[in-house]
């Protein structure tokens, strides 16, 4: 993408050093990042510099075994916006939650335990934040279910949380117009590469709502407990 200004980094030490510049207030980590203590490092880098963090994929799954190092880290500094992206089968490496209970209710401990705000991917996405509230996404089409789509709504997630948004508003947000992007695509092929041109279509829907930074709009959207 020629529009992308890049900056590499070789080590967990300069992605820290990278974040000083608080201009870089969100941070998106996991897709194709890679299992082991690389990527381990590179997120608690992230969660030391206080900026803004999505937590996905392999970023997720390389604390299976060291879950609690990644709890802490996030609950050093509370006031600092995390958002976890886990589908089922990274939910379930991560989180030792009651198997009894429903989706609501695991992803609300979740949340609970990790200090986080937790998005439990699905057709019916729960964003839980670690102070019991939850709402519930449920206008994902079908189609959403294809290789990159998650990709794309931790990108979107961080878009929002790059904005200033409150870590809850931002997650319920990207999860809901996650969702309408791929309605708006209305055919059957949908890809992830799909997705990102569609979401202006859905932003302009909101300001026609007469949406005007107000997170209760987006609640109007979801069902909410």
């Amino acid at each position: 993408l020629t529009s992308v200004m890049l900056a590499e980094v070789d080590s967990a030490t300069q992605l820290g050093k990278l974040l000083e510049d608080r201009r870089k207030n969100a941070v998106v980590i996991g897709p194709a990042a890679g299992i082991g203590a690389a990527t381990r490092k590179n997120v608690l880098a992230a969660l030391a510099s206080g900026a803004g963090l999505v937590v996905d994929a392999d970023a997720l799954t390389c604390f299976a075994q060291t879950r609690e190092e990644l709890f802490t880290a996030i609950k050093a500094f509370p006031e600092r916006p995390v958002v976890l992206t886990p589908h089922g089968g990274e939910f379930a490496s991560l989180f030792d939650c009651n198997r009894m209970q429903g989706k609501l209710e695991q992803a609300r401990e979740a949340a609970s335990l990790s200090g986080a705000v937790l998005v439990l991917k699905g057709a019916d996405s729960v964003i839980a934040a670690p102070d019991g509230w939850a709402a519930i996404n449920t206008n994902a089409p079908a189609t959403l279910a294809t290789a990159g789509s998650g990709d794309v709504l931790a990108g979107i997630i961080g878009g929002f949380l790059a904005r200033g948004m409150e870590a809850r508003d931002a997650a319920a947000a990207a999860v809901y117009c996650h969702g309408e992007a791929a309605n708006l695509f209305a055919k059957p092929g949908l890809i992830a590469e799909d997705l990102p041109g569609l979401l202006p279509g859905v932003l302009a829907a909101f300001q026609r709502a007469g949406y005007s930074g107000n997170a209760d709009f987006l609640w109007s959207r979801c069902r909410t407990d």
